[in-house]
């Protein structure tokens, strides 16, 4: 019996990640949009937790893009 669901494959493991790092990039424009000229202590939290989500999925995103042979030299070397 054949699967109906093959296995994803690497670049879509990329494709899948590059889109929810995308989500969260959104998120944080969205709350950014909206952010109130004073913002309070929920404010400040609330931008702590979406920028916090946003750089875990983009690690998770280089990962799967190294994983899929798209590892980039560093930014910082010459």
């Amino acid at each position: 019996m054949t699967d109906l669901y093959p296995p994803a494959d690497d670049r879509e493991d990329v494709r899948r990640t590059a889109a929810a790092h995308t989500a969260a990039s959104r998120d944080v424009e969205a709350f950014l949009r909206r952010l109130p000229e004073a913002p309070g202590a929920a404010d400040v939290a609330e931008y702590a937790a979406l920028v916090a989500r946003e750089e875990l999925l983009r690690m998770e995103r280089q990962a799967a893009a190294d994983t899929a042979g798209l590892t980039l030299p560093s930014l910082d070397q010459p």
